[in-house]
């Protein structure tokens, strides 16, 4: 093995020859600009465009309404400083201007008018956490009393219903302060009850008895015991009542309800004998290698958690048993276990809760409300899925419509996620949004008037704001046009912070007067004036038909796009993740490789941009058409997109190659080896090489248990198919990937050599994770993809 700085590599023979007959010396080649891209400032070279962060900074974030909303903080970072840079604290008005930095030191005074918290009934106050201790924001007055000041660290405080209490967590347990007295609520204590302890009995209870009888000394140290526990009792009894909570088992979430008298408690116990991985980290301060325990593998133990509802008068609790029954969620019945099951909060009235549950198959989903004072469960909602629920808004998008007993949540019943609503006792249920479409955040404003959704409706390629009333009606898009719009209203719903993004244009931040049609006033500017130079494009976006007569969405990049003739060869990008939507009209969070796509487009290769099946933004059969196999319809999807630029772009079809990371490192792989007359080279970058050894929450719902559905593990992993290797392939990965092993692409080397394949290559990277930081990673890594394809689909280095 030589090594290469920053990346070690290993060569296939055949590979290695190649190189040695390059023209250009390998550093050389990422400085190397495409002739139609000369003469225009921004240099677009592979070296400069994998500056990344340097170039377009980092998108503004964290957008915060002061109370009083005359003002909006957020953090960002603008273009033209180092990669290792952190994002500042900004500052704007609320009618516009330059965004002001925040000095540090004045930012840690003013974090607590930004920091969050739950508002008063009246909505006249505020109360957050910060740094342990407690305070409240007057909202007109715009000053701050601090109401704790304790090591011990307060959280998620509250109002109580009626304003006069504020409940809070400390430690494992709840607390309320009133008047500046504070009052503990839940006693947690972990262990056994003294209840459950017992009375020794046989040879010890025969000692126990005999000591007693024959000693005075035993029998008065224990009538003082029996006095000091009475005394106990009768002061306990003005204290709440302990809940035991056995030892192993943690305490999750408490979840008081707004008039104090109930609170949901959540319990988790790690898994019994669960194995985690290693993963060494090789480039230390200490100059010895460090292990790093991270997670463990599919199929291997999980989790149990539980909820029960606390009486907090009686300190009774009711433990839910959310098993379904015989009916509820298809064939699944009384012994069906749950993956997770979570409370989704109170109703205004604190007299019905929510809960969600998933089957640890992730086939069935659960909805129920839950009386509070009996801890009855009421099913609101059952949803199964052959292949496994998900969807754009699986979590976080239930709760209760202010003022009334009617919960609403987020379902892929009809196909599409949409909202929902249903009256505590399951009646009265209707869908209130309908369409081939989806939601995708669903929120409620401050004054609780209405929704606030974020949706695709209209287009697939776009994401705008709505309000609608909680029946349904009036649903009104705010923002106009084309792109990304994420919005957050001010207090007094006057006026709107929007991040919008273009295709070509990264994130800015936004400011417009709340109303219909909306007109955006830009606030920031994160790229750089020299990457503004550059007439970035903004993609096609063309429809393919696939071989089972699907129309497959694709953004495409032609040479003649960037000004450039081209060679007769085509690459193929695939983006990661799976479930992730990449064909749209806004900014990619794959902007390093939108701009190396314009790279090769102006070196003359036409590059398509798929989002196969399994991509997130087309509903759940899109979504779902990769159960049971990875490598089956997302990969078939690839090879229609090539027969699509054969006959219609004038592409060679012994000349495509494609490239990805992640999940598209994957498909790389298993194109390679499983269509290698249509794909002739690829770069697999973070790739997994074997789903058995990736995490049990993804890989387990997509492809069941690798101990109960070997099949499925095998037709979807690549290292089951490299005997059918013959092109040419570059892997790349982190030697610190905490997500995609970097024993993964080992193993498939190892497999490799034994079958004595040729023309493959590895380049290690010895201080990256999964998502590389470093720009010279980044360079080094597409200098070699960009070699790869010169050598084996161009017309070689120029």
């Amino acid at each position: 093995m030589s090594i290469l700085a920053p990346a070690a590599r290993i060569v296939g023979t055949a590979s290695f020859l190649a190189l040695l007959a390059t023209p250009l010396l390998a550093q050389k080649t990422a400085e190397v600009e495409p002739a139609v891209a000369q003469g225009i400032e921004f240099p677009l070279t592979i070296k400069s465009i994998m500056r990344g962060p340097e170039l377009i900074g980092q998108a503004p974030r964290a957008v915060r309404w002061t109370d009083d909303s005359k003002w909006f903080y957020f953090r960002w970072l603008p273009g033209g400083g180092d990669w290792t840079d952190s994002p500042e604290l900004y500052r704007v008005p609320a009618e516009g201007g330059e965004p002001q930095v925040v000095p540090e030191e004045e930012a840690d005074s003013l974090g607590i008018f930004f920091a969050g918290g739950a508002l008063s009934p009246d909505r006249r106050q505020r109360v957050t956490s910060m740094g342990g201790d407690l305070y409240v924001v007057d909202r007109r007055s715009m000053t701050v009393t601090q109401v704790t000041e304790t090591r011990d660290g307060e959280r998620s405080p509250r109002f109580s219903a009626d304003g006069e209490e504020i409940y809070f967590r400390e430690g494992d347990n709840l607390f309320s302060i009133a008047a500046g007295s504070i009052r503990q609520l839940t006693d947690i204590r972990s262990g056994r009850a003294p209840s459950e302890e017992g009375e020794a009995e046989g040879q010890k209870g025969f000692l126990e008895i005999q000591q007693e009888e024959l000693f005075e000394h035993i029998r008065n140290r224990k009538a003082r015991s029996e006095e000091m526990e009475a005394l106990r009792e009768r002061r306990d009894a003005e204290q709440p009542e302990p809940l035991y909570v056995p030892e192993g088992e943690r305490v999750g979430s408490l979840n008081i309800d707004p008039h104090g008298r109930y609170v949901a408690v959540s319990l988790s116990k790690p898994a019994p004998g669960a194995t985690r991985t290693i993963v060494p980290a090789w480039v230390t301060e200490t100059g010895y290698t460090e292990d790093l325990t991270v997670r463990t593998k599919v199929g291997d133990q999980t989790g149990d958690s539980r909820i029960g509802i606390l009486t907090l008068a009686t300190g009774e609790v009711v433990w839910l048993d959310l098993t379904p029954e015989e009916g509820e969620g298809e064939e699944k019945g009384p012994d069906t276990d749950l993956s997770t099951a979570y409370f989704a909060g109170w109703s205004d009235s604190g007299e019905h809760g929510l809960v969600k549950a998933i089957s640890y198959d992730y086939e069935d989903g659960w909805i129920y409300s839950v009386d509070a004072a009996t801890g009855e469960l009421t099913l609101l909602e059952a949803v199964h899925d052959d292949a496994w629920i998900a969807g754009p808004c699986s979590f976080g998008c239930e709760g209760w419509i202010p003022g009334s007993e009617r919960a609403y949540y987020v379902t892929e019943a009809t196909g599409y996620a949409h909202l929902y609503a249903i009256d505590a006792d399951g009646t009265d249920r209707r869908a209130l949004t309908v369409g081939d479409w989806e939601v995708l955040r669903v929120s409620i404003p401050e004054d609780r008037s209405r929704f606030h959704l974020h949706t695709n409706e209209g287009s697939p390629f776009s994401q705008h704001f709505h309000r609608m009333d909680f029946d349904g009606s009036d649903r009104t898009r705010i923002t106009e046009g084309i792109g990304f719009f994420q919005v957050t209203p001010s207090p007094d719903g006057e006026r709107l912070a929007v991040i919008h993004s273009r295709a070509n244009r990264p994130s800015e931040l936004y400011l417009a007067e709340n109303g219909r049609g909306i007109e955006l006033d830009q606030i920031t500017v994160s790229p750089t004036a020299e990457w503004l130079t550059f007439p970035w494009i903004e993609p096609e976006i063309i429809h393919f038909p696939a071989q089972d007569g699907v129309q497959v969405p694709a953004r495409i990049y032609r040479p003649s796009d960037v000004g450039a003739q081209p060679n007769g060869a085509a690459v193929v990008f695939v983006h990661g993740a799976g479930y992730l939507h990449n064909v749209h009209n806004y900014w990619s969070s794959y902007y390093r490789e939108y701009m190396f796509n314009h790279f090769l487009a102006a070196n003359g290769y036409t590059v398509l941009d798929i989002d196969y099946r399994g991509s997130a933004g087309y509903g759940r059969d899109w979504r779902t058409a990769i159960y049971r196999w990875m490598g089956g319809k997302d990969l078939s999807d690839q090879v229609d997109g090539v027969r699509y630029m054969v006959e219609h772009e004038g592409v060679d079809p012994a000349r495509v190659g494609l490239y990805g990371g992640s999940y598209g490192g994957f498909i790389t792989l298993m194109a390679l080896f499983t269509e290698p007359d249509v794909f002739t080279a690829g770069g697999a970058l973070r790739s997994v090489t074997d789903w058995a050894h990736y995490n049990h929450g993804y890989t387990s719902r997509i492809l069941n248990l690798p101990q109960e559905d070997e099949e499925a593990y095998r037709k979807s992993s690549p290292i089951y198919f490299a005997e059918g290797f013959k092109g040419h392939l570059l892997m790349a990965h982190g030697m610190v990937d905490t997500n995609v092993h970097f024993s993964d692409v080992v193993r498939l080397a190892q497999r490799l050599i034994e079958l004595g394949k040729e023309n493959w290559e590895m380049a290690v990277y010895p201080v990256e994770s999964h998502g590389f930081q470093e720009p010279t990673s980044w360079t080094d890594e597409y200098r070699r993809i960009f070699e790869l394809f010169e050598r084996t689909i161009g017309n070689g280095l120029r």
